[in-house]
Order: C-alpha cells, then structure tokens, then sequence
C-alpha cells in the first residue's frame, strides 16, 4: 500500500495496533460486502472521490 513511513504503517505506529491490508483491501472498491437489511430497511451509500469530497444518500431496500 505504502512506504513503512506513510500510509497504513504510519497509521498503524499511531494506534499502536497491526492493520490487516487483507481487511482494508475487502473495504476498497465498488462492490459491496454481503450484509442483512436492518430493521428500517435503509441503507447509506458514501462516495469519496480522489479530492476528498463526500457524497451521502440513504436509499430504502425492497426485501
């Protein structure tokens, strides 16, 4: 991911803790992780783009 000054391992030295690049790399992409609907029936969609804008929206799921 990145150099052992920067990034994740600089990340890491702060929490004092190990990251697993296996678990990050399962977060980055475009394809969801399996999940379960919740009791509202909702979910939020976030998107960061390359500038660190944000966009939000919270769509209603049809079980």
């Amino acid at each position: 991911m990145a150099g052992e000054k920067d990034g994740w391992a600089k990340l890491a030295r702060n929490l004092k803790a190990e990251i697993d690049e296996e678990l990050i790399e399962a977060y980055c992409g475009t394809v969801s992780l399996p999940f379960a609907p919740g009791e509202h029936k909702r979910i939020a969609v976030k998107i960061v783009d390359d500038r660190g804008i944000e966009s939000l929206k919270v769509i209603r799921v049809e079980t």
